[in-house]
């Protein structure tokens, strides 16, 4: 069943996010919300999916921006004649094989909606994944990245233009950076306005073209970033580097890198939250009669003092060892629990001894053994 919530609410961007924009919402929601992750919610992420499904296709965002849920669909007057489609003077929109939303699309201008703007391309933004240790995401730490990404070009300095030459205003678009078509439908004469595809938008292209990038002003060309991490990283975080995407053609600032990061498990700890917890095995004989450990930690071995008759499964805390809060000084604690290791083999004399510690415990060793 389609929700009734508002598209652009459930996903938290405002109606004129980008596609982008959208992108990163429904990809931070939908792993907050996943049903195979702990806390997740199986209905609010179906609602999330719903939401994308409609706001990442530029034809259904046009239709939802006019008509609602139902100019998603294709079907903007909520029902009507044939299968579902709307049906006025014995003509079927949806039984001529019409699509609505192509109409609808002209009219708005163009996927996206609003018409094209003059200027140079927006520029891309990109992704990376990295992996880290275990400690290294509790303290924090630098890592390099490699990539290879579209850059200005250092021959004509991202203008597209010979270095000597200059730019002119674009014949296709009179330097209007835009362009505008007129399409004969049923509904009569749509005029749609899109970017110039000669000057990309920018109203100007070179008198002659640069000999290393084309004309493009962009080279592809392979980078190596230092990223740092901060203390406190959690495994499925996206961090954001202003700036350090890709180049648009035609110049301008170049748009933001995301950076994934995976934390490899460590099979002496395990992490919930801020909270860093591990299991210490000792001998019964031991927890029955108190002794002294050393627990491995994130800062390195500590000594711990178990006092005697620790039952198996009790939990020590040792404060302050365990994950950094994120921009803050505080530490989360880490959390050993005691498991009492019973043998499972027993010499004669060990037997013997335990049955005695029976008898005197219980007054009886088939009272004992029987509990």
């Amino acid at each position: 069943m389609a929700t009734t919530r508002d598209y652009y609410e459930i996903l938290g961007v405002s109606k004129s996010a980008t596609a982008d924009e959208i992108k990163r919402a429904y990809r931070k929601l939908a792993m907050e919300h996943h049903p195979d992750k702990h806390g997740g919610d199986d209905a609010k992420f179906k609602e999330i999916g719903e939401a994308y499904d409609t706001l990442k296709d530029p034809q259904k965002r046009a239709g939802y921006d006019q008509f609602g849920q139902a100019g998603a669909q294709g079907n903007p007057f909520g029902g009507g004649g044939g299968q579902g489609g709307y049906s006025s003077g014995g003509f079927d929109f949806n039984g001529a094989g019409f699509d609505f939303s192509d109409i609808l699309n002209q009219f708005m201008g163009g996927a996206g909606g609003g018409g094209a703007s003059r200027g140079p391309a927006r520029a891309r933004d990109l992704e990376v994944g990295i992996t880290i240790d275990f400690t290294e995401a509790v303290f924090g730490t630098e890592k390099s990245v490699s990539l290879t990404a579209d850059d200005a070009c250092e021959h004509c300095h991202g203008n597209g233009a010979e270095p000597g030459s200059k730019l002119k205003t674009c014949d296709t678009c009179k330097g209007r950076g835009q362009v505008t078509r007129v399409q004969q439908t049923i509904l009569g004469a749509i005029q749609q306005t899109s970017t110039c595809p000669t000057c990309s938008g920018r109203g100007q292209i070179p008198e002659k073209a640069c000999t290393v990038c084309h004309g493009s002003g962009i080279v592809r060309r392979a980078r190596t970033l230092k990223v740092k991490i901060p203390a406190g990283v959690d495994d499925g975080a996206t961090m954001r580097l202003s700036g350090s995407g890709g180049a648009p053609k035609g110049g301008g600032p170049k748009g933001d890198l995301y950076v994934q990061v995976r934390v490899r498990s460590d099979r002496r700890f395990d992490r919930h939250g801020r909270d860093i917890h591990s299991q210490v095995a000792i001998p019964m004989v031991a927890a029955a009669l108190g002794t002294e450990i050393t627990v491995e930690t994130v800062d390195g071995p500590v000594t711990l003092k178990v006092p005697g008759g620790t039952q198996s499964g009790k939990v020590f805390k040792l404060s302050n060892r365990g994950v950094p809060v994120l921009g803050r000084s505080s530490r989360g604690d880490h959390l050993v629990t005691i498991i009492a290791e019973i043998p499972t083999k027993l010499s004669g004399k060990q037997r013997e001894l335990l049955e005695q510690f029976a008898s005197e415990a219980n007054g009886s060793k088939k009272g004992f053994f029987k509990r």
